[in-house]
């Protein structure tokens, strides 16, 4: 038995993985490969903005594309737009030694199409569409929300969706231990046994992190952010709305205002002999309320899920998860300021009192437990974050600490600025959020450490980190993809360049963002898009319990639609996969061939129940897509 490390699931594999396995073809099968003009065409499969740079890739030999062109027609069969393929953009692996561009630009009538490989070559791509940019993005950012009210805990679950059923509902009067002690790595407990604290809280409610169903601030608060941020841009998408409510309820329960409490997390996924964990069981979520187990039994935190706190009650607060939670309940406070004021003025005075009890001289940061499920080292991006939406609650409220809190604001983001641990927008580091609104407060104004253009420079930084990568990837991908997060990060770049535009006009990171959403959807080497349901080759087979245990194992039908996966990933962190007794088994493969014949540059995909690595779904990744998906509906 082998521990396994992931972002969301920490979960033990079996040895004998890998017989009977279901393997499952995706949809839009080609011909087997062989032929030596055969070129394998990538698209961006859900479509691309009327106006937009529009890019697909083609890949094969160097000799077959040479002298290749393309077509583009339309679903009569009719040709819309010809031209030859672009410069080699590099090679891609042994069997594909040349990658090029085909430049879709012209076609901006609305309408579904496809790419045809013609003159030495030939292929074909997925279909996709042309459209307006709400029509386009609005119907991705409804899957997403999908994916969400899929992952919904406690009593408060939609039946039509998974089939789900209230489950963990023990959470009502869950026991406060203290926090556990781990082993350097976070793959072992050390306590014999967890250490009660004798109180007793509500937590019951909000949404499983990932494929498993633990419950941490640290992420929540991050994507409750993402999607009221999300509603300024679609407020009449009404299950966006009901969604971030959700989330924003469950969050509440958390903060524990009269004795100053923030709790960090649900339920354990890390134990030892003694402390059976989240990880380490596959089953349906409402089975754990059917336990009969008593104090002492090894599955007795299964059910009665144990609650860590941030910090004791009164004492200063990592601030990390001070500045985010901070910041969400001051959107809260702006999101109600107009038409219920006094609801307002109560989120105000949550977010004040939370972000006042943040640690600034922090030792470690809190981000779950153990902290190596989410590592992070900044933290000032957080306080800067948290700052600047109190401030424009107070802004909208006319309360007079507005001043002092922009004036915070803009120390916290001159300390982020100055320190050594700057990132790009994911779920450790949110400075890409903070900076775009704090700007808007600073405007032209240089009285502070900080001054709008110091922040929209950093949000340069963040954008040409990615358009360096990208210069040097045959498919001009932005991201690390062969580690972790490569997708959540491809489309925290997306954001960022939507949030640069609207701050300041310029234009110059369109083209980019567009390309990054596409290597997302499809314009990828595996040719695969990495959000359930979109387009028509995506993952069938996530590492997520429901998915597995109640929906199809096809792709077709029940799926969890709109979830968003890691995708590629370093090919040696895929040596083993994961397995359990009661584990649907699931393999899907690609329209042609197999996935290894597309992995290349280090990095590796499988479409596999027990590949964490690359097909587990998570609340970080997804919305931070679905924000991507909103700031381009505009």
């Amino acid at each position: 038995m082998k521990r396994l490390h992931t972002s969301g699931l920490l979960v033990t594999a079996a040895a004998g993985l890998g017989a009977l396995l279901i393997v499952v073809p995706l949809l839009g099968r080609e011909p087997e490969p062989g032929a030596s003009d055969r070129a394998v065409v990538r698209v961006d499969q859900v479509g691309y903005v009327r106006g937009e740079t529009k890019k697909a890739f083609v890949m094969g030999s160097e000799a077959a594309l040479t002298g290749a062109r393309f077509k583009v027609v339309d679903t009569k069969g009719k040709t819309v737009a010809t031209g030859k393929l672009g410069a080699s953009t590099g090679k891609w692996n042994g069997k594909y030694q040349s990658v090029r561009t085909a430049d879709l630009s012209k076609v901006n009538t609305p309408g579904t199409y496809r790419v045809e490989v013609t003159g030495t070559a030939t292929g074909h791509s997925p279909a996709f569409k042309v459209a307006g940019a709400r029509d386009l993005m609005t119907p991705l950012v409804r899957d997403n929300v999908r994916f969400l009210q899929a992952q919904r805990d406690g009593a408060d679950v939609l039946p039509d969706v998974l089939g789900r059923k209230p489950s963990h509902l023990a959470d009502r009067e869950a026991t406060v231990y203290a926090q556990p002690r781990y082993n350097k790595d976070g793959t072992e407990l050390l306590d014999e046994q967890l250490a009660e604290t004798g109180d007793q809280v509500d937590v019951s409610g909000g949404w499983f992190d990932a494929g498993d169903f633990l419950k941490f601030t640290h992420t929540t608060s991050y994507s409750v952010a993402e999607l009221l941020l999300a509603q300024r841009e679609l407020p009449d998408v009404e299950e966006l709305s009901a969604e971030a409510d959700h989330g924003l309820d469950w969050l509440d329960k958390m903060w524990d205002q009269d004795n100053r409490t923030l709790y960090a997390q649900v339920g354990i996924g890390a134990g030892n002999e003694g402390v059976r964990t989240d990880h380490d069981v596959w089953r349906l979520p409402e089975a754990d309320d059917k336990l009969d187990v008593s104090p002492g039994d090894p599955d007795y935190t299964i059910k009665h899920r144990p609650v860590f706190r941030a910090a004791a009650p009164g004492e200063a607060i990592s601030p990390n998860l001070a500045g985010r939670t901070a910041a969400v309940f001051a959107l809260a406070a702006q999101r109600a300021a107009e038409e219920d004021p006094e609801a307002a003025r109560a989120w105000l005075g949550k977010a004040a009192a939370v972000y006042a009890q943040a640690d600034t001289e922090p030792g470690k940061l809190v981000t779950a437990f153990p902290g190596a499920f989410y590592p992070e080292d900044s933290w000032q991006d957080d306080m800067e974050f948290g700052a600047t939406e109190l401030a424009l609650a107070a802004q909208l409220l006319e309360d007079d600490r507005e001043g002092d809190w922009t004036e915070e604001a803009a120390g916290w983001a001159k300390a982020y600025l100055d320190s050594d641990v700057q990132g790009t927008l994911g779920v450790a580091d949110v400075s890409a959020l903070a900076h775009a609104d704090l700007a808007e407060i600073l405007g032209e104004s240089d009285a502070q450490e900080v001054g709008a253009e110091d922040l929209h420079a950093d949000l340069r930084r963040q954008l040409e980190d990615g358009v360096s990568r990208a210069s040097d990837d045959p498919f001009r991908a932005g991201a690390v993809y062969d580690d972790f997060d490569a997708v959540p990060h491809t489309f925290g770049l997306v954001a960022t360049a939507r949030l640069y535009g609207e701050a300041t006009g310029d234009t110059r990171y369109a083209a980019f963002a567009a390309q990054q959403r596409g290597w997302a959807l499809g314009a990828n080497a595996w040719g695969t898009s990495f959000m359930i349901g979109a387009g028509e080759v995506y993952p069938h087979c996530p590492e997520h319990q429901v998915a597995n245990l109640k929906g199809s194992l096809d792709g077709k039908g029940s799926i969890l639609r709109g979830a968003v996966v890691n995708g590629p990933n370093e090919a040696s962190k895929l040596e083993e996969l994961n397995g359990f007794s009661d584990m649907k088994k699931c393999s899907a493969a690609p329209p042609s061939g197999a996935w290894s014949e597309f992995d290349g540059q280090g990095a590796r995909y499988v479409d596999h129940v027990g590949a964490w690595q690359t097909v587990e779904p998570a609340l970080d990744f997804t919305t931070t897509a679905l924000l991507a998906f909103a700031l381009t509906s505009r």
